[in-house]
């Protein structure tokens, strides 16, 4: 089952859409009928979570919770994605793209996370090709430009001088 919540009470989410979109990767991946969940939070409880997670005290726009196993009914359970909405409006208005194609694109991340896909190791490539499949087969909104993606995502550390 894909459910999609929207737990901001200033920002409007058609969560429709978020399901549709969900379902098509789901088909795409061919993976039956398994339980997700995206939710779209605020900046408090996204840098609550990515402190207690992932040990970086500060938000972040997009993060995923692969789940352990299948649920207690023996459906499988992908996990779940939380994507923090002020920090995707602000990300989409300095790409200069709508914010329900920067929280598309932020799913299809988060998604590629629950599959397992890493940085570096094919993320990049999967998430370009599969915007690519899906821009083909006519599935709004998606940004304009994915290709530019993973480099805003990926940003190289600077190296610190002695």
């Amino acid at each position: 089952m894909i459910e999609v919540f929207n737990r901001l009470k200033t920002v409007r989410i058609r969560t429709g859409l978020f399901e549709r979109l969900l379902g098509r990767l789901v088909r795409r991946y061919r993976l039956g009928d398994p339980d997700v969940v995206l939710a779209f939070i605020g900046p408090g409880t996204i840098r609550r979570l990515n402190r207690t997670f992932r040990k970086k005290d500060k938000v972040t726009d997009v993060l995923s919770f692969p789940a352990a196993g299948p649920g207690p009914d023996g459906r499988p359970n992908l996990g779940d994605i939380l994507i923090c909405g002020p920090k995707a409006a602000r990300q989409a208005a300095e790409l200069g793209h709508g914010l329900e194609a920067e929280l598309a694109y932020l799913t299809i991340h988060g998604f590629l996370h629950l599959l397992g896909y890493e940085h570096f190791r094919g993320h990049e490539e999967e998430e370009a090709r599969i915007v690519r499949r899906l821009r083909k087969e006519g599935v709004p909104p998606l940004p304009p430009e994915i290709p530019a993606a993973p480099a805003r995502r990926a940003r190289p550390r600077p190296v610190k001088k002695k």
